[in-house]
């Protein structure tokens, strides 16, 4: 029986635990002004569009927007309190409600988040690493969802706004909450971890990407390691052992960390993969309560390693091999993120949201194994630092080696990739480069033949998400 899934999510008009404005202004260190101090918030936003009756309105000023000039507008919706940097004024000239002043809205929000946080008693889960994130979120939501009513990450709520932001949607009814933080920059982890202070850490693998500002692969490593500075002490650590740097972990307050992966060595590993093509994976999953079989809904063998990190946070929290096995059973696909969408006799294989080299090469792999005409629309990996035209090279050229029919780079730095398959190209392959995406926009139709599977995949700022609606439309 689904309990978990039986329960019913309430709406967020249920009070916030301990969240007076008294209490919030002591978390951030603010003045709270206006009077109120023992009046409860119901919810936290930064979106003045999304304020409801007693909400909690951080005004954050951004590049672009000040948040600042809709405190009267949030005040007037039945807003309890603004968290601002100046003193609202009404239409009136007059203070427009109850305030909190901070010398820095982010920090404040950061501050309380970690206070709110502080009162939980039910276990979080923080996932990070450079590929994977979010699919191995939903394969871990999936399968606590079995058991307990589970609070997760919605969308790219991943970063120093959206970590506190999803901690505040936690209510008394959550029994669980999985959690995903992405950085590109040292301090941030740290930053997340003090908010989310983990119970249990999964770490998916490290990768080739925010190499601008982190370096290497060993600065990525010890940036995502940031992660374990809150993670509570009896805590469990749960790792790619596949991956030789993760593997290097031997301790983390004084625990040996739990390891994932096909390598028999591991504390959870997989064997006897059967392929189903673009439609899934079965396979033999091995965990220390014993062994099963599972089917992964979702294709590519990158999701057979999103499963066994499902299963190790499964078993953590109590979870028997059945239930794990139902979860992951369950799992649905995330717009743009290896989605399958039938467009008449075509698949398109939807994953726009973002790329490295890492993923790229996956999804390749995964477009490898239609059994039709198979076509790569390929764009820019951005954040690659001084090594950016070699990584595109490199998937360029594993593009042609796996005798993809139709590769299509586009953008700048896919020039280097444009050239790598031809010169990788055995005479399997076409390969056509467009300098932007507008270029080919206009070609398309005619690149692309009935039956034929389609990926599309590039990073989020490519804007690709164009071109899959152009499909579906």
């Amino acid at each position: 029986m689904r309990t978990g899934r039986d329960r019913r999510c309430g709406r967020m008009e249920d009070n916030m635990k301990n969240m007076t404005l008294k209490n919030i202004a002591g978390a951030c260190g603010g003045r709270l002004c206006g009077g109120g101090e023992d009046l409860e918030i119901a919810g936290a936003v930064t979106d003045s569009r999304l304020v409801e009756k007693d909400f909690l309105f951080f005004a954050i000023q951004g590049e672009r927007v000040d948040g600042h000039k809709f405190i009267p507008q949030v005040m007037a919706k039945g807003a309890a309190c603004a968290v601002c940097e100046k003193a609202p004024i009404s239409g009136e000239g007059e203070a427009a409600g109850p305030y909190i002043l901070v010398k820095d809205v982010k920090k404040a929000m950061q501050d309380i988040a970690a206070f709110y946080r502080s009162g939980l008693s039910i276990p979080i889960v923080g996932i990070t690493g450079s590929v994977g994130k979010t699919s191995t979120k939903e394969f871990i939501a999936a399968v606590l969802g079995e058991k307990y009513h589970v609070l997760k990450t919605d969308g790219n709520y991943n970063n120093e706004i959206g970590v506190p932001l999803t901690l505040f949607r936690i209510r008394e009814e959550h029994e669980a909450a999985v959690i995903e933080m992405g950085i590109n920059h040292f301090g941030e982890m740290h930053r997340l971890s003090r908010m989310a202070a983990p119970d249990i850490v999964v770490m998916t693998n490290i990768g080739d990407c925010h190499l601008e500002a982190l370096g290497s692969r060993e600065g990525v490593l010890k940036a995502k390691s940031e992660i374990f500075d809150f993670m509570s002490e009896d805590g469990t650590v749960i790792v790619n052992g596949d991956d030789e740097l993760l593997a290097g972990i031997k301790e983390i307050n004084k625990k040996t960390p739990v390891t994932f992966g096909r390598d028999k060595n591991n504390t959870y590993y997989f064997c006897d993969i059967c392929s189903k093509g673009l439609f899934g994976t079965e396979a033999q999953l091995h965990i220390p309560s014993g062994d099963f079989k599972v089917k992964i809904p979702l294709p590519g063998d990158h999701m057979v390693y999103n499963a066994l990190a499902a299963a190790a946070v499964g078993e953590a929290l109590g979870l028997t091999a059945a239930e794990i096995a139902e979860g992951i059973a369950a799992v649905q696909p995330t717009a743009g993120r290896s989605n399958l969408i039938c467009c008449g006799d075509r698949v398109i294989i939807d994953d726009c949201y973002n790329a490295n080299p890492v993923s790229m090469c996956a999804a390749i792999d995964l477009l490898a194994w239609a059994d039709t005409r198979k076509v790569a629309i390929l764009g820019d990996m951005f954040e690659l630092g001084e090594n950016a035209k070699k990584l595109h090279g490199d998937v360029g050229r594993h593009a042609a080696e796996s005798r993809i029919d139709v590769i299509v780079c586009v953008g700048e730095l896919s020039a280097e990739m444009a050239k790598e398959a031809e010169t990788a190209n055995t005479g399997e392959s076409e390969v056509f480069y467009y300098p932007e995406k507008e270029s080919l926009l206009g070609e398309l139709h005619g690149l692309i033949k009935p039956g034929d599977t389609v990926l599309i995949k590039a990073s989020h700022g490519m804007g690709f998400a164009e071109i899959v609606e152009k499909w579906k439309g």
